[in-house]
């Protein structure tokens, strides 16, 4: 969901005391509609994107593209040094103003200014000057994408229209009741707060029908006069002007499903809520996994394709090989008709259709041999014998085609499990580049820019490094060249996953240790929403490349195997910021 004015509300008062005052130590764009400011200790999310947009202090590391955009080289000579003064959004707008103190290249001193407009699919952030006009934005808007707001540099910046209806806050008990004596009686009553209402989302109009009703569904025909409703309205009022707010999230299934800044109730025992002590943290945990998924069937939407594509070609014709290899296994029966033959020449001329004989191979059966009638008997024979020698061929040849498209369709369900994961662009950089090389893409004349991408790290409760791999070519790199051989290796038992290093170097890991490392390799794998995964573990010298392997390929010995039941929580713990 994207986010509603007053959960802004409640961000823009949890900012403020925590931003103001701070200088702009550096500033980032990880992804296209997304800009990082890092202040002494702080970390503020811009994103200005369609599904998702916001502001909020995050905790989640977000990797850069190797050559900055351009926005962000903007963004970067007018804000950095310079120090927040303040924080502010007009009420019940889903605009908010962040106003910097800069100066420029001289050391004159000046105003900045940082929009962000949180509206859906017209989300933009935009930066101004101290006149208020626009120096650049993230989305340019021309006159051909709108004739009644332009978003240009150079213009001066006008905030989005006013829908014209009526902020909630600013309504009194008897402009309600004559809204309400003038609303149609089957309308819904959170129908007719939206249309009325200014300030309010889906689901906080649900809410407010609900506690005025107890059902979302009630009609205003079902009421019995506007005094319900509208006191919870009032009540409403009351509690987003004192500013009474709480960072919940809704869960169904164990899975996010909304957020809000107060108690939700509509949805009774069907979902579970969750508190979280800031709005920040919320918004990192609700997003989190949601992002993931949106970077992954934006970015690796092409690479899923190409190994999807490849993988579906090799099962089908892995299962024309298995067909023909079954065939081959009846050549035999070839060889003993060719054998016939030779026994009976004597007694066969030339133009017969079928030799009918005592078949010797086995205890008085007889025999029925197909003839092509324009050879001779031998040149029959040595027909058979001939299907015989090609099948005896196309068995050992068969047999070596088939471990090969085994061997490279369990390859493309690892790349397609490391699409699943990959979290920034260089990660599908990296699987780009490992797809071309294995010869599953064409190879492009232009070299992408790129920088070697580093493993994911990871401290356990005992104080102990725990390395991740990204992707098939670090795992051998991280397994094979970085990893002591004294270090534990873990990996998924016969499923697909990242190679996880433990590096022990030698000491004694206790079991907690050797049990968070093992969790580590079942949610980087494609267990992750399982239970109870098998994870097997062995110290790094006995792990080894088989010959010919594709990359991340390896075998292993002398192992030992630990049950874990990976937990998102444990997880984001261990992560080293």
């Amino acid at each position: 969901m994207s986010i509603d004015a007053i959960c802004l509300t409640a961000l823009v008062a949890e900012l403020r005391p925590q931003l103001v005052g701070l200088r702009v130590d550096k500033v980032q764009q990880p992804a296209r509609d997304q800009v990082v400011l890092l202040f002494r200790g702080k970390r503020l999310l811009l994103n200005a994107g369609a599904g998702a947009p916001r502001l909020q202090l995050t905790e989640i590391l977000r990797d850069n593209p190797a050559e900055p955009p351009m926005f962000c080289m903007l963004l970067r000579k007018h804000l950095s040094g310079a120090r927040v003064a303040e924080i502010r959004q007009p009420p019940l707008e889903r605009l908010v103003y962040m106003e910097l103190d800069a100066s420029d290249e001289l050391g004159r001193s000046g105003k900045r200014t940082l929009v962000l407009e949180a509206m859906g699919r017209r989300s933009n952030l935009i930066l101004l000057d101290e006149e208020g006009r626009v120096i650049d934005s993230l989305r340019r808007v021309d006159a051909d994408m709108s004739a009644a707001r332009q978003v240009l540099p150079g213009l001066f910046y006008q905030p989005p229209a006013s829908t014209g209806r009526l902020p909630f806050l600013e309504e009194t008990e008897e402009g309600f009741s004559a809204r309400f004596a003038a609303a149609p009686a089957e309308k819904k009553l959170d129908a007719f707060l939206l249309d009325n209402y200014f300030g309010l989302s889906p689901l906080m109009a649900r809410e407010i029908g609900f506690r005025a009703a107890g059902d979302v569904d009630t009609r205003m025909f079902q009421l019995k006069g506007p005094a319900a409703l509208w006191q919870a309205l009032a009540a409403f009022q009351v509690q987003v002007r004192e500013g009474r707010f709480t960072p919940v999230c809704l869960l169904r299934e164990g899975k996010p499903l909304d957020f809000a800044c107060v108690s939700v109730g509509q949805y009774g025992g069907a979902v579970e809520t969750l508190r979280y002590e800031s709005f920040s943290a919320l918004l990192d945990a609700f997003y989190d996994a949601r992002e993931r998924q949106e970077r992954t069937r934006q970015r690796g939407a092409d690479l899923l394709r190409a190994a999807s594509t490849a993988r579906d070609r090799l099962r089908r014709k892995l299962a024309l090989q298995e067909k023909e290899y079954a065939a081959t296994q009846e050549r035999d029966k070839l060889r003993i008709q060719g054998d016939l033959i030779t026994a009976n020449l004597y007694r066969m001329e030339r133009g017969q259709s079928k030799l009918e004989c005592e078949n010797y191979y086995e205890e008085n059966a007889l025999a029925t041999v197909p003839l092509d009638p324009l050879l001779t008997p031998q040149q029959n024979a040595a027909k058979y014998y001939k299907r015989y020698a090609k099948a005896k061929t196309a068995e050992r040849y068969l047999r070596e085609q088939m471990d090969l498209a085994k061997r490279d369709l369990e390859y493309l369900e690892s790349v397609l499990a490391e699409i699943q994961q990959a979290e920034t662009e260089q990660d599908f950089l990296d699987i780009r580049s490992e797809l071309r090389e294995g010869g599953f893409l064409k190879k492009q004349g232009k070299k992408e820019k790129s920088r070697p991408a580093a493993p994911w790290e990871f401290r356990t409760a005992g104080g102990l490094r725990v390395l991740v791999g990204r992707n098939n070519r670090q795992n051998d790199k991280l397994t094979l060249k970085d990893a002591d051989r004294r270090d534990l290796w873990f990996h998924t038992q016969k499923i697909h996953g990242s190679h996880v290093i433990l590096r022990c170097a030698g000491q004694a890991p206790s079991m907690e240790d050797v049990a968070q490392a093992a969790m580590l390799a079942a949610w980087f794998s494609q267990a992750r929403e399982s239970g109870n995964v098998p994870v097997d573990y062995t110290e790094v010298r006995n792990v080894k490349k088989p010959a010919g392997g594709r990359p991340g390929m390896v075998i292993y010995t002398t192992c030992r195997t630990v049950n874990v039941t990976p937990e998102a929580a444990v997880v984001k713990a261990l992560r080293v910021k």
